[in-house]
C-alpha cells in the first residue's frame, strides 16, 4: 500500500477553479475507523458549499472534501470487528472523500449492495443517509401518505422519490422543464409538477382534491417554506434539507397552528457518531435489500476523473445534471 496518495486540495475558499490535484501522505485510521480505498466518490450539494466556505468541516474532520465513497477496506484501526481488509463497502464519511484513501468510522460503513457497482455503490451514503433520517425517521411517512419532493432529479429528489415509492407513498415531485419531469416519472413519481411554468401549491390541490399532502422535503427554503406550507394538509411535516433560496422566511404561523403542521428538519454533517451509526444499521436492515432486489437504483448523470473535479462542481452548480455526479480513483 502506496504511503502518499493523490487528493484535491483547496488552498482558499472560492470558485470552482480554486480546486487542485495534490499528493501528500496517505491517512491513517484512529481506533474504531477504517481505511478505505476509494474507487468512485459522490459529488454533494455540500461539498460546494464547503468549497464556498459556508459549510466548514466539522472539528477533527479531514479539510478534504467529499462526504460519500464506495471501496475496500485498506487498513483497519484498534476496536473494529465487523470489518476485514479487503472488504467492498460504501461509506459515509466525515470529509476527505475526494481522496484515493479516505477514513471514516467503521460504524458508518455499509457494505456494497449485491448487483452494484463501486460508482454506483459510490451514489449512495449522503444522499440515502438524509432522505432516511429527514422523510422517514423524523417524517414518519408511511404506506399510502402522500409527499410533494422538491428538485425530483437531484440527488436528494431521486433518492427520496424511489425510497417513497419502495415504502409504499404516493409520490408529487416538482423538477424545472419536461426533460426533468419526465425522469422524475421515470424514477416512480406518480406526477412531476414543472415549477418553471405551474403553480406546485394549485398543483397539490389539484392531485389531492383539494387535501394537501402529507408531507413535503424541501431543499429550497426560502420563500418556498410559505408555499409548502399551503400545500401541505392536516397534520402534515415540512422536512426541511436544503435551502438554495436562502435559510430566511416569513411566515404566517397560523397555518402551522391551523393545521397542526410539524416543521423539522436536519444537516447530517453535525449530527453525533451514534446517530450516524443508528442511521446506517436502519439503511442496512430496511434499504438495502430493496435496492439489492433491483427496487431503488440512483441515476447517474456523469463520471469524472479526480484530476476534473473542477468539471464536475461546475456541471453541479449548473443544474443541469439528472441524477448524482460521481469522481473515480
Amino acid at each position: 500500500m502506496n504511503e502518499r496518495h493523490r487528493y484535491i486540495r483547496i488552498e482558499q475558499p472560492g470558485p470552482p477553479e480554486v480546486m487542485t490535484l495534490a499528493e501528500g501522505a496517505r491517512p491513517q485510521p484512529a481506533p474504531g475507523e477504517v481505511l478505505i480505498k476509494a474507487i468512485a466518490a459522490g459529488i454533494n450539494r455540500p461539498d460546494v458549499l464547503q468549497r464556498k466556505g459556508v459549510y466548514p468541516p466539522p472539528p477533527g474532520a479531514s479539510p478534504i472534501l467529499g462526504l460519500e465513497v464506495a471501496g475496500t477496506i485498506a487498513a483497519i484501526g484498534s476496536g473494529v470487528t465487523e470489518w476485514r481488509i479487503g472488504d467492498p463497502v460504501c461509506a459515509l464519511t466525515p470529509g476527505g472523500g475526494y481522496a484515493e484513501y479516505c477514513v471514516t468510522p467503521a460504524a458508518h460503513c455499509l457494505p456494497v449492495p449485491a448487483g452494484l457497482s463501486m460508482t454506483e455503490a459510490a451514489t449512495l451514503p449522503e444522499t440515502a443517509f438524509t432522505v432516511w433520517g429527514n422523510l422517514f425517521r423524523r417524517g414518519r411517512l408511511a404506506a399510502g401518505e402522500t409527499v410533494l419532493v422538491h428538485g425530483g432529479t437531484s440527488g436528494i429528489g431521486s433518492t427520496a422519490i424511489q425510497f417513497a415509492k419502495a415504502f409504499g407513498a404516493q409520490v408529487f415531485a416538482t423538477a424545472n422543464g419536461a426533460e426533468k419531469c419526465t425522469a422524475c416519472v421515470a424514477l416512480g413519481a406518480d406526477a412531476a409538477i414543472d415549477y418553471g411554468r405551474q403553480d406546485f401549491v394549485v398543483e397539490v390541490q389539484r392531485l389531492t382534491a383539494g387535501r394537501g399532502v402529507d408531507a413535503v422535503l424541501d431543499i429550497v427554503g426560502g420563500d418556498y417554506t410559505a408555499r409548502n406550507l399551503a400545500a401541505l394538509g392536516t397534520d402534515g411535516r415540512l422536512l426541511l434539507v436544503g435551502f438554495q433560496r436562502g435559510p430566511a422566511a416569513t411566515i404566517d404561523l397560523t397555518a402551522i397552528m391551523r393545521k397542526q403542521i410539524v416543521v423539522t428538519g436536519s444537516m447530517l454533517r453535525p449530527q453525533t457518531h451514534d446517530e450516524k451509526a443508528a442511521l446506517a444499521r436502519e439503511l442496512r436492515e430496511r434499504v438495502w435489500p430493496l435496492i439489492e432486489r433491483g427496487l431503488i437504483r440512483l441515476p447517474i448523470a456523469a463520471r469524472f476523473p479526480l484530476a476534473q473535479a473542477t468539471d464536475a462542481h461546475r456541471l453541479m452548480e449548473s443544474s443541469q445534471h439528472i441524477g448524482k455526479i460521481v469522481l473515480t480513483m
